[in-house]
């Protein structure tokens, strides 16, 4: 039987300054270990399942003699009991070292998606709201709080069913955000396995094509023979409103082209109005030649202090989509007074509305000249032909769309000169 080694008392212990491993006695294995720098610390040497180990019991003075010894004593007991603490503290170790990784739910990582990526791909605010606002109103009551790993094609149908065959636009789009989103969670470490969402070979066996079942809605337009009467009864209402909506009736643009239209962008010389690319739906830069009633409205037109905007909404601020809808509905409600009838669309009977003038300009056109149909679209800024063919056409025809814009004044000021 070995020499046990010399008990060494707290005293000793706190004066042994020597580098190296030194006994202290009492317990069997327990050293108290000297650096270089003087720096001490408690070494239990072990013997299990004849493996000899190494374990620390934490510093001195933070663990004191007397607590080192305990703890050497209580270990030593579990080896004689059959256990194994080496094993148990590397299993504790790892536990403590795993950091668990938050639930990512399904509107968590619709916010995460949305400022992470999509959003720098939004041309405009509108589309922006649009985009989460679909998924805010079907999808997050069902799925909303639900972890996206646990997200399956039952949920997806749960969303889509109810609107597929009613709403089918919305629904498709809002089947294809939901996908987008869950494609990110799953390319962000958040799921795995097959994006329930996906249409082909997935939810395109268990819902009929949107194309079989989606109604065509066009917005309601006016027909050409009341284009005319309309523009004088329009001309005849006073208001920034009412003004905004004549210029964009004779630029045939869209609603928001012209509420943030801004003064800089209007080369009265040239008589061309230039909206940039982030203010276009196509992002592309387009430039609308200006007539002579488009010219006198803007000459007549005061600037208002405070604002670039040319026509400004209350508080100098831009004037919300519903500004000029709202001049038609009234426009349409006066009318009905007269004759019962109103200005509507000829093949809906719905009321025309604003974005409907695009409509009626793209059919006279047609209908009434002799322009080429490409005029129109790129008047529209809409995309004319293949990309190859864009890459080619580097001009935008400003200068024969200047007839057809003029002649289409002339044509919506008709009534004047009866």
């Amino acid at each position: 039987m070995g020499k046990l080694a010399a008990e060494l008392g707290a005293l000793h212990v706190k004066r042994l300054n020597v580098q190296g491993m030194h006994t202290v006695g009492g317990v069997p294995g327990l050293y108290l270990n000297v650096t270089a720098t003087t720096t001490k610390s408690w070494i239990l040497r072990l013997t299990v399942a004849g493996k000899r180990h190494e374990l620390g019991l934490g510093p001195f003075p933070e663990v004191s003699l007397a607590d080192a010894r305990l703890e050497s004593l209580r270990l030593r007991q579990l080896v004689r009991a059959g256990e194994n603490p080496v094993a148990d503290r590397v299993d504790a170790r790892t536990a403590k070292n795993i950091v668990a990784k938050p639930v990512m739910t399904f509107s968590a990582a619709t916010d995460e998606y949305l400022s992470s990526t999509r959003a720098k791909e939004f041309t405009n605010a509108k589309h922006a709201k649009q985009w989460p606002s679909t998924l805010t109103k079907f999808a997050f009551p069902i799925i909303g709080n639900k972890p996206v790993d646990q997200i399956e094609r039952a949920d997806i149908m749960q969303i889509l069913q109810p609107i597929w065959l009613d709403k089918t636009e919305t629904a498709k789009r809002l089947r294809s955000r939901i996908e987008n989103v869950l494609a990110w969670a799953t390319v962000a470490g958040h799921r795995t396995g097959e994006n329930p969402a996906r249409w082909s070979g997935n939810l395109q066996q268990l819902l009929p094509a949107p194309s079989k079942v989606a109604k065509t809605s066009h917005h309601p337009a006016l027909s050409l023979k009341d284009a005319p009467g309309w523009f004088e009864a329009l001309r005849l209402r006073d208001g920034v409103s009412a003004i905004a909506l004549q210029f964009l009736a004779i630029t045939a643009t869209r609603s928001g082209e012209i509420r943030g239209a801004v003064w800089q962008e209007i080369d009265l010389p040239s008589k061309v109005w230039t909206i940039p690319a982030d203010r276009m739906k196509m992002s592309r830069e387009h430039r609308i030649p200006l007539g002579p009633a488009a010219v006198k409205l803007l000459t007549e037109l005061p600037r208002q202090a405070g604002t670039d905007l040319i026509f400004p909404g209350q508080s100098q601020k831009q004037m919300s989509d519903m500004t000029l809808s709202a001049v038609m509905r009234r426009m349409q409600e006066s009318k009905k007074q007269s004759d019962r009838k109103g200005w509507i669309d000829p093949v809906s009977g719905r009321a025309a509305v604003p974005h409907g003038l695009r409509s009626t300009f793209r059919d006279w056109v047609a209908e009434k000249t002799d322009f080429p149909s490409d005029m129109a679209e790129i008047a529209l800024a809409h995309k004319v032909g293949s990309d190859v063919q864009l890459a080619y056409r580097r001009g935008d025809m400003i200068d024969r769309r200047r007839a057809m814009m003029e002649a289409w004044e002339m044509f919506l000021l008709s009534e004047l000169r009866r």
